[in-house]
């Protein structure tokens, strides 16, 4: 059985900010569970992790969490947290501080290939 999560989102649209919980929801989960979990956010997505963007996005409107707190509750339960690098010249490298890394696509084909990681999309 596979140890490693790793969740790639790519097409999860920030202008739509009801489909951006579950990623970060599900990656807190999976580390509560300890697997060893990571998030890489790319296209789109990569917009996220742009300082001052996900601060303020509400997965439902009136909720008090915002989107940023969603990032920052998987941290704190242990998912690292990776940008791919064209991202940065699509948003800037103006990053919030949870990202860990900027990663290219070899590691996420090479990540997404090894038998022990399951790979989830969104």
């Amino acid at each position: 059985m596979a140890d490693k999560l790793m969740i790639v989102m790519v097409n999860t649209d920030p202008s739509n900010p009801s489909e951006l919980g579950a990623p970060f929801f599900q990656a807190t989960v999976a580390a509560a569970m300890e697997y060893d979990v990571e998030i890489v956010m790319t296209g789109r997505a990569g917009e996220l992790a742009k300082k001052g963007v996900a601060e303020k996005l509400f997965v439902q409107e009136g909720s008090p969490k915002s989107v940023y707190d969603f990032i920052k509750d998987a941290v704190e339960a242990g998912v690292g947290l990776k940008v791919c690098t064209p991202t940065l010249d699509l948003w800037g490298d103006d990053l919030i501080d949870e990202v860990e890394e900027t990663v290219g696509g070899a590691y996420v084909i090479s990540e997404a290939m090894d038998d022990d990681t399951v790979t989830f999309t969104y």
